[in-house]
């Protein structure tokens, strides 16, 4: 069987090897041809040197195409894994620490809120040049398979705007999946869900063991839970308040609605700083950042450790090796995707983009229709479904004051900010990530005027937020290789608590 496979953003480590290992895990899969491309050619050097050690020394004879030219390595390519981060952590930090500045105290700010709403200004014009090289070189009908966030605001793009099929693939919830069992003291493949909302809000809306519906007993379940009682309160409060567990990281979720992150006092109420996902200020770009640290300093001992087995047991649960599978071969793969609704929610507008179940094989992907959500889980989704309508408009157009006005609708900045607030604090991202931003030429040359001629709004210079660590040195991580290698190789890098501070 051969076909082409083309990784854009294979640079990131979190990401390529592990789905190169997936895919090739797959007997069928031993003749197919592999592409990498990267705009930074250090990552993708030793991300290809790495790879291609691993598939030598399991005794595959693939060659990686390893290029900076985009267009040559989508030529010819059947499905294309998205892995980008536009601007790297550069332009991470400025997403955390701008929006602290005007009290907005995020853990991630890669989806919703001011960060992820900027994040969308950077990643979809490329997302759109990438869906555009890949109408004109690759493989008719090829298919996109985006890891990339803000996951519904790229995936949203690329379907309404770059002519080309794409589905969004994200962890959540797998991980999720896993909590609910150990919560209910279960094996996971005996707790069967069902899951559907948008990408990082998405609610477990059933859960059967042995077709009993166990729906009603999680509540009881993580409240009395020795680790998710204390790791997972937003959620659980969720829960209490809504009826059904959401997907997300406590982290995560915290920041996309107006209740937990609005008040620097009561943060620390709602979080557990022993690891990032739980809720610490800029905790992902944290572990980011020493990710990428360790593996640009580590690198050569990565090159002498042994290679991964390409084995069956090491398959991982991202879902884009079992959809080409089921495309490929027809075996049956059930997972939850990211695909534009049409009707799949029947209470959230057909034009977004929902995370439900489908199913895949040689017919297709085939999304069941889901019907309504519960009428709060479906407002909860509506409240941001409409900030990332106006963010990818605002990102396709170059049009600042739909920017402007997503990050005044968004749930924790309306919270915190008022529209001056959000005003100037829209004026400082442009002018900051201008680089990143070409479709903004005009609104940044006027941010700039803004922000050196009028009176500031006050804000809080060097603000560091409610719970903010130190990102740990090389020197640090040395002490524990183990756990320093494991944050930079895997893409969900909260499948486990590290060890303690």
């Amino acid at each position: 069987m051969s076909f082409k496979v083309a990784f854009v953003g294979a640079g990131s480590i979190g990401f390529t090897r592990g789905l190169l290992r997936d895919l090739m895990t797959v007997p069928a899969f031993h003749n197919m041809e592999v592409a990498f491309t990267d705009i930074s050619q250090r990552n993708l050097d030793m991300v290809t040197q790495l790879c291609q050690r691993d598939l030598r020394e399991n005794g595959l004879g693939i060659h990686i195409q390893s290029t900076m030219d985009r267009r040559e390595a989508l030529k010819d390519a059947r499905y294309v894994f998205c892995v980008i981060r536009v601007g790297g952590l550069e332009a991470f930090q400025l997403d955390v620490d701008i929006p602290l500045k005007y009290g907005v105290d995020q853990c991630v700010g890669d989806t919703l809120c001011a960060g992820g709403i900027m994040y969308g200004q950077r990643g979809i014009p490329v997302m759109l040049d990438i869906c555009k090289d890949i109408r004109e070189v690759a493989e008719p009908g090829c298919l996109l398979l985006n890891y990339a966030n803000p996951m519904a605001m790229l995936t949203w793009a690329c379907n309404h705007y770059g002519g080309v099929r794409t589905i969004g693939l994200c962890h959540g919830v797998q991980g999720g999946h896993h909590q609910i069992a150990r919560a209910l003291g279960l094996p996971k493949d005996e707790v069967d869900i069902v899951c559907a909302g948008i990408n990082h809000q998405t609610w477990y809306i059933q859960v059967k063991h042995n077709g009993q519906d166990m729906t009603g007993q999680l509540l009881e379940a993580f409240e009395r839970h020795p680790e998710f009682s204390k790791t997972e309160k937003v959620r659980i409060d969720m829960l209490r308040r809504f009826g059904y567990y959401s997907t997300e990281s406590n982290g995560h979720l915290s920041e996309y609605v107006p209740w937990y992150r609005k008040r620097p006092q009561e943060i620390q109420e709602w979080i557990d700083l022993g690891t990032w996902i739980n809720g610490e200020t800029g905790g992902y770009l944290r572990v980011c950042t020493e990710g990428r640290n360790w593996f640009e300093t580590d690198f050569p001992n990565w090159m002498k450790d042994p290679a991964w087995t390409y084995e069956a047991e090491h398959r991982s649960e991202e879902h884009g090796s079992y959809i080409i599978e089921g495309l490929e071969t027809g075996r049956v793969y059930r997972g939850h995707f990211n695909v534009v609704n049409n009707g799949i929610i029947s209470n959230l507008p057909d034009d977004c983009i929902v995370e439900a179940p489908g199913y895949v094989d040689r017919n297709g992907i085939n999304m069941p229709t889901v019907g309504d959500l519960p009428l709060g889980c479906a407002a909860v989704c509506n409240a941001s479904v409409s900030v990332q309508r106006l963010a990818v408009e605002a990102a396709v157009h170059g049009d600042d004051r739909l920017l402007r006005q997503a990050m005044l609708i968004d749930p924790l900045v309306g919270a915190v900010c008022n529209p001056k607030e959000v005003w100037q604090m829209a004026d400082e991202m442009l002018a900051a990530q201008a680089e990143w931003l070409p479709q903004y030429r005009d609104a940044v040359a006027a941010a700039r005027k803004r922000l050196a001629s009028e009176e500031p709004v006050p804000v809080r210079e060097g603000y560091q937020g409610a719970a903010r660590l130190q990102v740990k040195s090389v020197e640090e991580m040395r002490k524990n290789r183990e756990e320093a290698n494991r944050n930079a190789a895997e893409a969900d890098k909260a499948k486990e608590r590290p060890a303690a501070r």
